[in-house]
């Protein structure tokens, strides 16, 4: 099972552990070289290593990719950097974070991007991917930022911080259409905004501020709706699109007949859909708690979980979004910031459910780490465990109890979570980035500039309707034909 000559000295050696891949378990040890793993395999053939991580009595796993991660740098530094939010990954078992474009400036140009690679280089501890944005004013540079190696593209039709507007549908379907020419994925936060902002107005008119407004305005309707557009629009132009934090289990027949129609949609949930319950967030926990799309109520949890783990929704992200404490904790619903902190907590989450029996190791792995891999063009050199893959790993304890403590967190301008208090089991006990452990024991390493960017290596693009394209259009004469 490995490449590596028994003789030859190994960088590292993760040995007695047990592999966790998405296709089941097994024990073995693993060695990596030059920050790729070169052996898995039988203790007895293991090579020599340099390092030596004991892993008896725990799992292996892939590390997690984290596709929805918002740092906050540039322009936002008071919430968040490139140094507290990978060290907050590495802390959590994630190996590799993909960051929003919502930042300041947004990433809609070459220039934005090359000003938020070069701060994430200079501080990553894991490896990253930057998602340039879909906007009406810069259709003519999605190109271009393709080129430059974005790992997607990030649509918001929902509003989120920044407050950039929804670009309307027309934009929307050019945009589609040049993505779909390319194979690159765009991620959609679905929520139909001028649904949403007419409802909260609607509700502030009627002097609506308690803690259960914001839910209240962003009904499963403005969701689904939203989810529906997206597919419609996916399935014409043959674009790839990720739907986003999806909270809504009535959301989960439209994905499996857009699945079934070969649309090419694949869908994320994050830990707080699946083990929180909005009637839950009262008093404090309604401000920290708050986000878009909102926690709803707790009768939609198992099934949104069900789908996690039967692969309807493919992937586990966590819309880290932190913020400073003061923004969150204000008297009016309104007045306070969406989101919180999530890249550290995830995994303990999660693992904590495999310990419930609520969801089986090898699943949570494909939803952590395969999937994402394969929607974004990292597969396999992410996502699983084998010779020649990249590095990435956590060692994990599925028997470590603990309690979620925000004041704990590495994201230490945003110490808040409503998953306060929580007792969890199963932990990250080390995580490895391209063969460094950047992370052992809870303790996260001086790994600054050790994080790559990552780019896609997509499937050959398979992009429908090119007669009725706006490109096509253009061209006088032309007879808009479908197909």
């Amino acid at each position: 099972m490995g490449d590596l000559m028994p003789d030859a000295v190994a960088d590292l050696l993760i040995s007695g552990g047990t592999v966790v891949n998405e296709t089941g378990r097994f024990a073995a040890d693993v060695a990596v070289r030059d920050g790729v793993i070169a052996y898995v395999g039988h203790p007895a053939f293991a090579p020599a290593a340099r390092e030596v991580l004991d892993a008896r009595g725990q799992f292996v796993i892939p590390g997690a990719i984290d596709v929805h991660v918002h740092i906050r740098e540039p322009g936002m530094t008071h919430k968040e950097d490139w140094t507290t939010g990978t060290r907050a990954a590495a802390a959590g078992g994630v190996t590799t974070v993909f960051d929003m474009p919502n930042t300041d400036p947004p990433t809609w140009t070459l220039e934005a991007l090359a000003m938020k690679r070069d701060a994430a280089e200079r501080q990553a501890h894991v490896n990253f991917g930057l998602y340039g944005l879909v906007d009406e004013r810069t259709i003519g540079n999605l190109e271009p930022l393709m080129n430059a190696g974005v790992i997607g593209f990030k649509l918001f039709y929902g509003n989120t911080t920044g407050n950039l507007p929804a670009p309307n549908d027309g934009a929307v379907l050019e945009a589609f259409e040049i993505l779909a020419r390319r194979g690159h994925r765009c991620s959609i936060h679905a929520e139909n905004s001028p649904m949403l902002f007419w409802r909260e107005r609607r509700m502030r008119e009627a002097g609506r501020d308690d803690d259960y407004a914001h839910w209240c305005a962003r009904a499963d309707i403005v969701a689904i709706e939203s989810l529906n557009r997206c597919i419609t629009l996916s399935e014409w132009t043959g674009a790839r699109i990720h739907i986003v934090h999806e909270s809504c289990a009535r959301s989960i027949p439209y994905i499996v007949a857009a699945k079934a129609r070969g649309v090419p949609i694949t869908v994320e949930t994050c830990p707080q859909y699946v083990m929180l319950a909005a009637e839950d967030l009262t008093g404090e926990m309604a401000g920290i708690g708050r986000l878009n799309p909102p926690i709803r109520e707790g009768a939609q949890r198992d099934a949104l979980l069900a789908a996690l783990r039967d692969g309807v929704i493919d992937a586990i992200a966590t819309d880290h979004a932190p913020h400073a404490v003061e923004e969150v904790s204000r008297p009016s619903i309104w007045d306070n910031a969406c989101g919180f902190p999530g890249v550290e907590t995830s995994m303990r989450l999660m693992l904590t459910l495999v310990s419930q029996g609520r969801m089986t190791m090898e699943a949570y792995v494909r939803a952590a780490g395969a999937a994402p891999a394969r929607a974004f063009g990292l597969y396999p050199r992410k996502g699983v465990i084998q010779p020649g893959a990249d590095a990435d790993m956590a060692v994990v304890d599925p028997s470590k109890e603990g309690v979620i403590r925000g004041a704990e967190l590495q994201s230490v301008r945003s110490r808040f979570t409503p998953f306060e208090g929580m007792r969890t089991v199963g932990t990250p006990v080390a995580t490895v980035v391209r063969g460094r452990v950047v992370m052992r024991d809870g303790v996260v390493g001086d790994a600054a500039e050790w994080g790559r960017m990552e780019r896609p290596e997509m499937p050959p693009p398979a992009p429908r309707n090119l007669g009725t394209t706006t490109e096509a259009i253009l061209r006088p004469g032309h007879m808009p034909i479908a197909g």
